[in-house]
């Protein structure tokens, strides 16, 4: 790829572009080809290119990455049924349809891929009709550790059979569970873990999971118009959305997670099992890695094709492009979902001309 296509001005303008949303308040982008032909770091509105931001979902990669990790060392396999990783009886009741439970049918891979059918706590009506996600966006910051979500999910009606075929939905509570089994098997707490197996690993000096509630140095996040702060929450879920980061250093982390840092680069294509994804958003979900949807008019002659990697909630992305080797990092900080497409239009203009 010619690196005088992506000139600093023209991804200068794409960032500025960013915070044309109106959803957007800030907005930092972040551009590496391969061969770091091409290396830009540029941010826009009230965010600075250095700042500490909640990556959110983002964080699933990193569980991604342990796991594969951990299966390189023998230490677990991908159809492990889940239920050998916690004390009897205590996951029972967490998977009955129909009458029939199916919590001792549900495995590693059916986490790691959301195709367990276990319900979302974040986005499932509790019993006042809200949601966890309601509560929360509404400024009601409370701790939702496992046995909480447990205890709210063993009261809903999962939405098919593990690993039943064409199915598949989105569920933070897949990611929690992940986050246990890796604490029992390593016999550390999970910011641990992260910290000794991929940050230490990497060098990174900003990215950490985020623990103590007293920390202001990660930029406020917004929902719609309106600053939110969720330290409670965020310490609770560390497995599915509880790392801080930045952009340059996230784009470290993308690069060695498919560049063979952490296991070999083969391993890739066994993770692009690919089922669509309808909520939240439209995308693709494979096993513990993401592929965006990108119709056939974005680029009618000439199609994206793959753009892999994992959103966060709060609009923070960490995607890489096979065809160009361009890699994407950075957020917008808006948790309403509706600054999302704000990112995606940037990178894929940067694909677009790129090629």
């Amino acid at each position: 790829m010619p690196d005088n296509k992506l000139q600093e001005s023209f991804l200068k303008t794409i960032t500025q572009n960013m915070i044309k949303n109106r959803n957007v308040y800030g907005a930092i982008f972040c551009v590496e080809s391969g061969d770091k032909s091409v290396s830009f770091l540029g941010a826009a509105g009230d965010l600075r290119k250095d700042n500490r931001f909640f990556i959110a979902s983002v964080t699933k990669l990193c569980i991604t990455t342990l796991i594969l990790i951990l299966r390189n060392e023998g230490r677990l396999k991908l159809d492990d049924t889940i239920t050998q990783y916690f004390p009897e009886n205590y996951l029972d009741g967490l998977h009955v349809l129909n009458g029939v439970e199916y919590t001792d049918q549900i495995t590693i891979a059916h986490l790691l891929s959301n195709t367990s059918g276990i319900p979302d706590y974040f986005s499932h009506k509790q019993t006042d009709g809200k949601t966890a996600a309601d509560d929360l966006f509404g400024g009601k910051d409370e701790p939702w550790p496992l046995e909480r979500t447990l205890d709210h999910v063993k009261n809903l009606t999962p939405k098919f059979r593990p690993g039943q075929k064409g199915k598949a939905r989105y569920s933070d509570t897949n990611f929690q569970l992940l986050g246990r089994i890796i604490e029992t098997i390593t016999g550390n707490q999970l910011a641990v873990v992260f910290q000794d197996k991929i940050f230490d690993r990497l060098g990174l000096k900003e990215t950490y999971a985020f623990k103590d509630v007293n920390d202001q140095t990660p930029a406020r996040m917004y929902y719609k118009n309106k600053q939110i702060h969720l330290p409670n929450f965020i310490a609770s879920v560390t497995a599915e959305g509880g790392v801080v980061s930045t952009a340059s250093e996230l784009m470290i982390f993308l690069k060695a997670f498919f560049n063979s840092r952490f296991f070999p680069k083969e391993e890739i294509e066994e993770l692009k099992k690919w089922n669509l994804i309808w909520f939240p958003g439209q995308f693709y979900f494979g096993i513990g890695l993401e592929k965006l949807w990108t119709p056939r008019f974005i680029a009618p002659i000439k199609p994206i094709r793959e753009i892999i990697g994992c959103w966060g909630q709060s609009g923070a992305f960490a995607f890489h492009h096979p065809e160009t080797d361009l890699y994407f990092s950075g957020t917008v900080n808006q948790l309403s979902g509706f600054g999302h497409s704000a990112a995606f239009k940037a990178i894929v203009k940067v694909i677009k001309k790129a090629r």
